[in-house]
C-alpha cells in the first residue's frame, strides 16, 4: 500500500497549478473512500444481485443531501443534487461483479461464492473493477456537494446495476429514468483499464466500444448408431460447417476497413461415443459498430446456417434455429465527437499532456451507450478509461515481453488508490465545468 500511495504522490507533483485545489480536496477523502473500496471489493454481488452495493451508494448520497430514489430498473440508484438554474449532467457507475472466483491473492481478496439463477455455485469477484466506479463515485458525489459554491444545474447520479448482462442500463430506462427523474443533456462515466499504467486517461472520439450480440443456433439432425452413418444426419458435422463458413463473414463479406468480429464461444454435442446426436447447440458473440455491419453479420449468420443444412440434405422442417438473444444484446458506445474532443482539451490542461491520450475503438461492450443512443441521441455523452495497472508491474511486464491480466481475469489487481482518485478527479472535473456558476 505504501508504494501505491507514493505512486498518487508522485502524479500530483506534475499536476497543474489550476488543479491542485480539487485534486487536494480528493487527497483528503482517499482514507475515507479507500475504507468504502475494500468492503465493496470483498462483498461483490452478481448482477441485478446488487442490493448491498446499492444500499452502500445511496447511503452515502443521503447523508451528502442528494435525493434518493433505489430499485429503479431492480437495484438502480438515482440520486439527484439541484444546485440552481443550468444544465444537467448525469455521472455513471455501473455496480455488478462477475462469477469468477478471485486469484489475486491480495489481503481482502473476496471469498464470496454464489449460487446463480441457473444452479450453478460459483465464487463472485470485482474483476472488472467496478468497485473502483463505486468508490468513485461516492468521492464525486462528495467533492459536488461540498463545492456547490462553484457550479449551478442539477447533477444525477445513477449507480447501475447488470452491465456486465448488457440489460442494467435499458431496465433503468424502462423504468422511466428519463421521465422520473431529470433527463440530462450530458452524460460522463469512466472505466478501469487493464492496458496501461494507472493515472493515465485514455480517451475514443466517435465509437468507442462495439454493438454486442448474443446468438444461439440450434443445429438439427437425425441421431444413430456411429457405426452407421450412413442412416443419420451428423448435426456434428454440419454444425462444424457452420463454424467454418461462418469464418468468411469477416474476411470475406465486410470491408476491411470496418471492424466486425464473429467468434462461437460454445459447442455442445452428444453425450457418448458412439451415439450420433439428434441436435447440436452453438453459442456466439458477434462485434460491430455500425448498424450497418451489424445487420450484414445476423443476416449472414441465419443464411449461412441454412445454406450449410440445405447442402447437407436436411429436411426443410428441420432447419437450425437461429435466435438473437434481444435482451442480451449492448448497441456501440458512441463518444460524442466535439464533446469528447473539448472534454479531452479540458483533462489535458488539469493533468498535462502526457497523461492524457487518445487511444483506439475495442470490440468490448458497454451498456453506458443506452443514456445516449437510440431514443436518446440528442445526449451528448463519453465515458473515459483510467488506467489501472501498477506503474512498476507495467514496466516490468514490458521489460519481459509478458502479458498483463486483463479486465475479467482472476489476478485482475489495479492499483485502485490510484485509479480512484484520478477518476473521482476527473469526473468532478468535468461535471463542474458544464456546469458553470453564473
Amino acid at each position: 500500500m505504501r508504494i501505491l500511495w507514493t505512486g498518487i504522490a508522485a502524479l500530483a507533483l506534475t499536476m497543474p497549478a489550476a488543479a491542485q485545489e480539487i485534486g487536494g480536496e480528493v487527497q483528503k477523502q482517499m482514507p475515507s473512500l479507500m475504507n468504502i473500496y475494500k468492503d465493496l471489493h470483498a462483498n461483490p454481488e452478481l448482477s441485478f444481485m446488487e442490493v448491498r452495493s446499492a444500499g452502500i451508494l445511496a447511503a452515502e448520497a443521503r447523508k451528502l443531501g442528494f435525493e434518493v430514489t433505489e430499485k429503479v430498473g431492480g437495484t438502480g440508484v438515482v440520486a439527484v443534487l439541484k444546485n440552481g438554474p443550468g444544465p444537467v449532467v448525469l455521472v455513471r457507475a455501473d455496480m455488478d461483479g462477475l462469477p469468477v472466483v478471485e486469484q489475486t491473492g491480495l489481503p481482502g481478496a473476496s471469498k464470496v461464492r454464489v449460487t446463480t439463477k441457473e444452479g450453478v455455485e460459483t465464487g463472485v469477484m470485482h474483476a472488472c473493477g467496478h468497485d473502483t466506479h463505486m468508490t468513485a463515485w461516492v468521492g464525486v458525489a462528495r467533492l459536488m456537494a461540498a463545492n456547490k459554491d462553484k457550479w449551478s444545474g442539477t447533477l444525477v447520479m445513477i449507480g447501475q446495476p447488470a452491465e456486465e448482462r448488457g440489460a442494467g442500463a435499458r431496465m433503468m430506462l424502462a423504468d422511466g429514468l428519463y421521465t422520473r427523474f431529470p433527463r440530462p443533456e450530458y452524460a460522463i462515466a469512466f472505466h478501469d483499464a487493464a492496458g496501461f499504467p494507472a493515472g493515465m486517461i485514455g480517451y475514443t472520439p466517435g465509437y468507442a466500444l462495439a454493438n454486442v450480440d448474443s446468438v444461439d443456433i440450434l443445429v438439427k439432425g437425425l441421431g444413430g448408431h456411429g457405426a452407421y452413418p450412413q442412416a443419420t444426419k451428423d448435426p456434428i458435422v454440419l454444425a462444424s460447417r457452420i463454424v467454418t463458413s461462418l469464418q468468411t463473414l469477416v474476411s470475406r463479406e465486410i470491408s476491411p476497413l470496418d471492424s466486425a468480429v464473429v467468434t462461437v464461444g460454445s459447442f455442445h454435442a452428444g453425450a457418448k461415443h458412439n451415439i450420433i446426436p439428434d441436435e447440436a447447440r452453438l453459442q456466439l458473440t458477434v462485434r460491430s459498430y455500425t448498424d450497418e455491419v451489424r445487420a450484414k453479420l445476423l443476416d449472414g449468420i441465419a443464411r449461412i446456417a441454412k445454406g450449410e443444412a440445405i447442402a447437407a440434405g436436411i429436411p426443410e422442417d428441420r432447419m437450425p434455429v437461429v435466435t438473437v438473444e434481444k435482451d442480451e444484446f449492448t448497441p456501440a458506445m458512441f463518444n460524442t465527437v466535439d464533446f469528447t474532443n473539448e472534454m479531452a482539451g479540458f483533462l489535458k490542461t488539469r493533468f498535462g499532456e502526457k497523461r492524457v491520450m487518445q487511444l483506439p475503438p475495442v470490440m468490448g461492450g458497454e451498456d453506458f451507450s443506452r443514456f445516449s443512443r437510440e431514443e436518446n441521441k440528442d445526449i451528448k455523452s463519453l465515458i473515459i478509461w483510467v488506467g489501472g495497472v501498477p506503474q512498476a508491474e507495467f514496466d516490468a511486464a514490458k521489460k519481459e515481453g509478458r502479458t498483463l491480466p486483463s479486465l475479467h481475469s482472476p489476478f485482475w489487481a489495479p492499483d485502485a488508490p490510484v485509479v480512484i482518485s484520478t477518476a473521482t478527479e476527473a469526473l468532478t472535473a468535468m461535471a463542474m465545468k458544464l456546469m458553470p456558476k453564473g
